[in-house]
């Protein structure tokens, strides 16, 4: 199936490695140009490296932070000017520190909303004027499967993580009558960087290994094992691309059976 990216024009946050890297090297893949960001400036310029010798499409790394709500704006002007405009946001962002409820002051809440929920917010206003001047406008949030089932010792990631879903299907509503789509993807266990640090937590809370909380885990899923960041970015690759057209406020869980509801 051709996916019709070639040539189309996208930004992923949060793309310096795992999730964000594996949809922006999967989007490169199919013909899009792309404009990659992480706050490491070695990190994300070694990613862009990487990405542009895999794929031969023109790549741009842009090193900045997307906590303080001046960035957002510079961050999507400078894809924008580079790329000469966009037709594909993807947001994603690092998760939360995992612990109880009572753990966390304060300070660490507003900063889990910071990182998840408006860095989501702030990219995605500042993205717009580019998006409607797009024939293929697609924007993709990267969420996780715990906003439909809370996930053990991640309060932070739990809570403000929906708040990111309530306004990835609400801008589905009120923006498709423009023409520009919104969905998300709700990722359980995909093996990243992300998850070894959350099993090896795991672990030393339920004094275990980290590959016993690994094989238990994944044992969860009816596949007996947890996914692959290429096979996360399959998803997200055709969520973005025109091929799904006709699908918008989709809140899509790649999680390989473990979401144990029927909705």
């Amino acid at each position: 199936m051709d996916l019709g990216l070639q040539g189309k024009r996208a930004l992923v946050t949060g793309a310096s490695r795992g999730l964000g890297f594996a949809t922006a090297l999967g989007l490169a893949e199919e013909g899009c140009d792309i404009a990659i960001n992480s706050r490491s400036k070695d990190r994300i310029s070694a990613s862009a490296e990487k990405i542009s010798s895999m794929a031969k499409t023109k790549v741009i790394a842009i090193p900045m932070d997307v906590i303080p709500s001046d960035n957002a704006g510079k961050i999507v002007q400078q894809a924008a000017d580079e790329l000469g405009g966009l037709d594909i946001l993807v947001t994603n962002s690092g998760g939360p520190p995992s612990g109880h409820f009572e753990s966390f002051d304060n300070e660490t809440w507003q900063m889990a909303v910071e990182l998840n929920f408006l860095s989501h917010m702030r990219i995605i206003r500042a993205a717009l004027p580019f998006l409607r001047s797009s024939s293929a406008a697609s924007v993709l949030t990267i969420t996780s499967v715990s906003v439909k089932q809370p996930v053990q010792n991640l309060v932070l990631s739990n809570s403000v993580r929906s708040a990111t879903i309530g306004l990835t299907k609400t801008l589905a509503i009120e923006l498709g009558e423009e023409g520009i789509r919104f969905n998300s993807i709700l990722p359980a266990w995909i093996e990243t960087e992300r998850i070894y640090e959350l099993m090896s937590d795991r672990a030393k809370m339920n004094n275990m290994t980290t590959e016993e909380e690994f094989t238990k885990q994944s044992e969860k899923s009816p596949f007996g094992r947890m996914g692959t960041v290429e096979e996360f970015a399959n998803v997200a690759v055709f969520l973005v691309s025109p091929a799904a057209s006709y699908v918008t406020g989709t809140m899509m869980p790649v999680d390989g059976g473990m979401y144990a509801g029927t909705y």
